[in-house]
């Protein structure tokens, strides 16, 4: 009602050369149309339906022990970076984001999947949780600056950058999905933080010969020491760690 009468009412008058009859509203009016337009929003949902992503740890390879097995690897990082600014690349519905933000840093969770996004939103909410924002961006795309002058609003890496990063279970994406050279991956991680938790995830994994189903499996050099050799280029390893019940391993790494 709101939308589709007003837009009537602004096409009858925009080549008539006269303006709409003024009307004056009560004020208890103007109340009564805006708290109609605050239900309105608030009863919006989206259609609840599973995405690629959305649903991921119900449909990962993980076993119980591997899970607790990789939070506990990551909390132990971020105990001993003591971060002030997180971003989580790629954090799916948040799982890992909400233990880095135990740590009390101020946390950033991007992921491209709406579902995923929103699933991790609507329990921020619940829980009450100050320090977590969750990000709609594609990291292959990401957003850039727009506006009048392109600076109304800055794009994704001319905002405050974070001192930590977490790119888990995102590799693979970005090496095999997106054709992206370790090396590339690597200079464009160094750019936004001075530490990065990376998860290293190998062929043999079932997650990554799921995105070889439908591919010629051309990536020669996706293996664990091209991964380091290439990291090593901007990175130190602080430290590295295999998840327990799994072929994947942690690293910790400080920027050169």
């Amino acid at each position: 009602m709101h939308l589709s009468l007003h837009s009537k009412a602004t096409k009858k008058y925009a080549y008539q050369g006269t303006a709409p009859k003024n009307i004056n509203i009560r004020k208890s009016n103007l109340i009564a149309m805006i708290q109609s337009l605050i239900t309105a929003v608030e009863k919006l949902k989206i259609k609840t339906k599973f995405t690629e992503w959305s649903d991921y740890y119900a449909s990962t390879n993980y076993s119980a022990s591997a899970f607790t097995s990789k939070k506990e690897i990551i909390s132990g990082f971020i105990t001993d970076i003591r971060p002030l600014r997180i971003w989580d690349l790629g954090a799916n519905t948040g799982e890992f984001t909400q233990i880095a933000a135990l740590s009390g840093a101020e946390c950033i969770a991007f992921d491209f999947d709406p579902l995923a996004v929103d699933f991790n939103y609507k329990r921020i909410r619940e829980q009450h949780l100050k320090n977590i924002l969750p990000l709609v961006m594609d990291l292959t795309n990401p957003s850039p600056s727009i506006g009048w002058n392109s600076e109304e609003r800055i794009g994704f890496k001319l905002r405050p950058l974070p001192d930590t990063v977490l790119a888990l279970a995102l590799i693979h994406h970005l090496a095999i999905s997106n054709n992206l050279p370790f090396k590339k991956i690597a200079g464009f991680l160094h750019e936004l933080g001075e530490h990065l938790i990376i998860e290293f995830i190998p062929k043999s994994d079932s997650q990554v010969k799921r995105l070889l189903l439908s591919r010629k499996d051309i990536f020669t050099d996706y293996t664990e020491e091209v991964f380091i050799k290439e990291f090593e280029l901007f990175f130190n390893i602080k430290a590295k760690e295999k998840i327990i019940d799994s072929e994947r391993m942690l690293f910790w790494l400080q920027r050169k």
